[in-house]
């Protein structure tokens, strides 16, 4: 078992539900104070962070649909405690579009994709590397997808390449501010059991029929992903940074 998170901060965006709601929990048991974004739904970061004392929690309400929404997070994030040690980037949507379909349907989708998954995401970015770069470090972890690397359906394109898109990102900050003391981290869960999985599978038959071709024959419980955070956010293993981690039980093995 690793050090405590105690004294530590932590940003985790998309903390309302699935990975991010997991990881809020499991980073706020481990000691950290973890300032917890939602977009929508506050009750969901409220549940999320209920363990955490008071006086370890923040809830930063932010819209990735809109320009500089990330921007406003990180510096609410920021001002809160002086600090942030650790972003868990994590907030996404997969939406699915028909290739046939109406252009402005497309163009919607791929607009709100990019938006969300990779613009104002890259924003916190940029302002947490040059945060850690000044402080004498920090750890960036980015959730990622299998579907940034194998293929997926063209239906959900949008997402496949906004996650290839942030995992590049990621990767070029490891490579270019290893030597500035900040770590950065792909994880790149399989077929994880949220919300927003479960209703992308409803057109590929559904639930049971997606898990039916998984190695193990279920999906990956999103507590594992969030354990995995908790982990890397500890600096336990910092020659791992740069790496792209696969946790999909054994269903597609580079």
């Amino acid at each position: 078992m690793g050090e405590s998170l105690e004294g530590k901060v932590v940003l985790v965006t998309g903390a309302s539900r699935g990975i991010g709601h997991e990881t809020a929990r499991e980073l706020g048991r481990a000691g950290a104070s973890i300032a917890a974004h939602y977009a929508r739904s506050r009750s969901g970061a409220e549940q999320a962070t209920a363990s955490i004392p008071p006086d370890r929690k923040l809830l930063i309400q932010g819209d990735f649909r809109t320009p500089g929404a990330g921007r406003e997070v990180w510096g609410r994030a920021v001002d809160w405690l002086g600090r942030v040690d650790v972003v868990v980037n994590n907030a996404a949507v997969l939406l699915q579009v028909d290739w046939d379909g109406p252009d402005d349907d497309w163009d919607r989708a791929w607009d709100i994709t990019h938006r969300v998954n990779v613009l104002e995401p890259a924003a916190i970015i940029r302002e947490a590397v040059r945060h850690f770069a000044a402080n004498g470090g920090g750890t960036l972890i980015t959730i990622s997808s299998w579907l940034a690397y194998r293929a997926g359906r063209a239906a959900t394109a949008a997402y496949s390449a906004s996650k290839g898109a942030v995992t590049a990102l990621t990767k070029a900050v490891a490579a270019d501010y290893a030597r500035r003391g900040v770590l950065a981290y792909n994880i790149a869960p399989g077929m994880v059991r949220t919300d927003m999985s479960i209703e992308a599978a409803r057109s590929q038959g559904g639930e049971q029929a997606t898990a039916a071709g998984l190695a193990m024959g279920e999906w990956v419980p999103p507590v594992e992903i969030a354990r995995l955070a908790v982990f890397l956010a500890r600096g336990d293993c910092r020659h791992l940074s740069g790496a792209t981690i696969d946790i999909n039980g054994a269903s597609y093995m580079r």
